[in-house]
């Protein structure tokens, strides 16, 4: 199966950062280096990055991206609504996809099982990489005073020095 890896959001007050890799594998074996795993939605005020096999994180970004627009940027709803159609539809429950969204007050991880998680924490992440990455980032988020963006550039070429299915081409996107 190929496999989409490492995603990790961390949020201030104010603002929040969410980066990727471009690591794609296929069991051992590297596929692709620099793919594009997060994406701006409804007119640039949601991120969404994406985790696990790839034609699976694909259909739930799609739905998701739908689900947004109809709940006119409301992603609290969008995520609940898009959760609800997903437990309904056979097929579509045996994802193995997750997904972090986020716009500027909330972050979820929904998951292709039909889940939505709001995280305790302001830092949040998925995918091979999520262990390294997650525990990067929190010791940046508490003992440092860098911005989102900073912990997650940081943690993410932390976590890419140690674990061997996220690389070092990451990509950011901030709101």
């Amino acid at each position: 199966m190929i496999r989409s890896t490492t995603i990790l959001a961390v949020r201030d007050k104010d603002k929040v950062a969410i980066a990727g890799d471009g690591q794609v594998t296929f069991e051992n074996i590297v596929m692709k280096h620099k793919a594009q795993k997060i994406r701006r939605l409804y007119k640039g005020r949601v991120l969404a990055g994406f985790a696990g096999a790839i034609a699976d994180a694909l259909t739930l970004f799609e739905r998701f991206e739908k689900k947004i627009e109809q709940y006119q940027g409301n992603l609290a709803r969008a995520s609940l609504e898009l959760v609800k159609d997903w437990r309904q539809d056979k097929i579509l429950r045996r994802l193995e996809a997750l997904m972090i969204v986020a716009d500027k007050e909330k972050s979820f991880i929904i998951s292709g099982n039909g889940d939505v998680i709001e995280p305790d924490d302001r830092v949040v992440a998925i995918g091979s990489g999520a262990g390294f990455a997650q525990a990067a980032a929190q010791a940046l988020a508490d003992h440092t005073d860098y911005p989102p963006r900073k912990i997650v550039e940081t943690a993410m070429t932390i976590a890419a020095s140690i674990c061997i299915y996220t690389n070092n081409q990451i990509s950011v996107e901030e709101l």
